[in-house]
């Protein structure tokens, strides 16, 4: 990291490898091999921990133009013709991409530790991943899509029993699957409105009265109860209509969109390093905890849910300590609402574990999990029986998710345990906090506020010059995010080792 930011900006070039090197050597001859054998022949077992992945991967970033380039451009055009392309970050080519490497169609190749806003789980143009999307099931889930909720494929339980439930944090065995993150925290909504109102009038036996079915169909009470969806400041839970009532982090999202009336509650302002400013901190998680329990007993519409995230990604990676989600919990079961866990983006092995709540040590499960990204898919666990809907079509859409996406999961699944991907994340995740660690103490005028020690890979810290940095470093064969005001955060892959955070960190300025 340090040549990044080396005289506030200024970056050293990496090391640049000939374009043979960023092509993977056998991938035009793996689709009809099982993906057990392909990922064997291209990718080592994970025995050796200093083994790299993907033997074939870049050895660094390969920089030919300025990003954009020329070739660049011209598909930026082309595309601006039917497409908006005002938020796009850089033209990519995929098929050149390999790896924990980015290639755009100039012939540059970047270190890619953004991972598409940290959705991207094993490596660009796996082998074992290709293996599964062209496989007979795949085929046929791609081109006879279901419509799951009436005619579910024959073999759907068994998908879901070997990929998405077989990861299922503990205590949640049921699933209702979804098409992105949003829709996944949107329907963990409506399960939790569904069950308040199912608890109010007196259990699932107890038919809808007909003032409850004319007025809902006025958008009034009591059919369209005075209900609501707890949040915290600076939260992102999605931009659709539901969600984005609950997401908090920046205006542009949310101008112009006519909202719930939802309360939202202060989430912690920590204080960094954490070892120098607990007692501060404590106080700190203690009057957030005070106001979300107050909201809950005296907002004038009552809650149904609290939904938080582990870690505030999109309002710009804010932490809290195991302690004070176990407080939340405490607080939402002593007051019979429900508790919602957003891993959306904190899912799937990037913070050390496969579910970064793991890191909370919770007495009792959460209510539900929703996740996406990484999983390639979406949806949310639960384990409570009354989370389901006393009838049908009550939780409902034509897709309600995607085979072909599930089967996805179930190979990334199978790929992360194959090479102990999440024992990955957690050692490369220490060896990138202590050496940005280092350097924040070395140059503290750049590299504030460094959070996420014992988080894996997820790991942040805030810049006065953030956009400066965050385009030079693009320049210079790396791909950065930013989040909130002036976070830098790194999102790589699961597949992004100790030798790939060397030139990050090791490079003096």
């Amino acid at each position: 990291m340090a040549s990044l930011i080396r005289n506030a900006g200024r970056l050293r070039p990496l090391k640049r490898p000939s374009p043979s090197t960023y092509l993977p050597t056998r991938s035009v001859t793996i689709s009809a091999r099982p993906a057990a054998n392909v990922a064997a022949a291209v990718m080592p077992e994970a025995s050796n921990v200093d083994q790299p992945f993907f033997p074939s991967e870049p050895q660094g970033p390969t920089i030919r133009t300025a990003i954009p380039g020329p070739e660049s451009k011209k598909a930026i055009e082309h595309l601006d013709r039917a497409f908006d392309i005002r938020s796009l970050n850089m033209m990519a080519n995929y098929q050149n991409s390999f790896g924990n490497y980015i290639a755009d169609p100039d012939g540059n190749v970047l270190l890619d530790v953004y991972a598409q806003i940290a959705s991207i789980p094993v490596g660009y143009s796996n082998p074992s991943l290709l293996a599964a999307a062209t496989s007979p099931d795949m085929a046929s889930a791609i081109i006879n899509r279901p419509a799951l909720g009436n005619f579910p494929q024959h073999d759907w339980a068994s998908i879901l029993e070997t990929g998405i439930l077989k990861v299922a944090p503990r205590g949640l065995d049921q699933v209702f699957t979804a098409m992105a993150g949003s829709d996944a925290n949107e329907t963990a909504y409506k399960a939790a409105f569904m069950w308040k109102r199912r608890m109010e009038r007196g259990g699932p036996e107890v038919e809808f009265s007909t003032e409850e079915m004319d007025t809902a169909m006025n958008n009034q009470t009591p059919g369209s109860p005075h209900m609501s969806i707890l949040s915290f400041r600076s939260a992102f839970h999605g931009r659709l209509f539901g969600s984005l009532s609950t997401t908090r982090s920046k205006p542009i999202h949310k101008l112009d969109i006519p909202a719930f009336d939802w309360p939202q509650a202060s989430f912690p302002h920590l204080k960094y390093p954490l070892s120098e400013n607990e007692t501060e901190n404590g106080q700190e998680e203690a009057r957030c905890l005070a106001e979300t329990e107050d909201l809950i007993r005296n907002f004038h519409s009552p809650v149904a849910a609290v939904v938080v995230e582990p870690i505030q990604s999109e309002g710009g990676d804010n932490h809290a300590s195991p302690a004070f989600f176990r407080g939340l919990r405490e607080i939402t079961k002593r007051n019979n609402v429900l508790f919602i866990v957003d891993e959306v983006q904190t899912g799937v092995g990037a913070t050390g574990k496969f579910w970064a709540h793991e890191h909370w040590n919770l007495a009792e499960p959460a209510d539900m999990v929703t996740f996406s990204k990484k999983a390639q898919t979406a949806g949310y666990y639960f384990g409570n029986e009354d989370l389901r809907p006393n009838k049908p079509y009550r939780q409902f859409n034509t897709w309600m998710g995607d085979p072909a996406r599930a089967i996805l999961f179930r190979a990334i699944i199978e790929e992360i345990e194959r090479l102990n991907l999440v024992e990955n994340t957690a050692r490369t995740g220490e060896y990138l906090y202590d050496g940005l660690e280092r350097l924040a103490q070395q140059y503290p005028e750049h590299i504030q506020n460094l959070r996420g020690k014992g988080q894996g890979t997820f790991l942040a810290f805030d810049s006065p010059r953030r956009d400066e940095f965050l385009k030079k470093a693009k320049g210079e064969g790396v791909l950065i995010g930013g989040s909130g005001a002036a976070a830098v955060r790194l999102r790589p892959m699961l597949i992004f080792q100790k030798h790939h955070g060397e030139p990050l960190i090791m490079s003096p300025f």
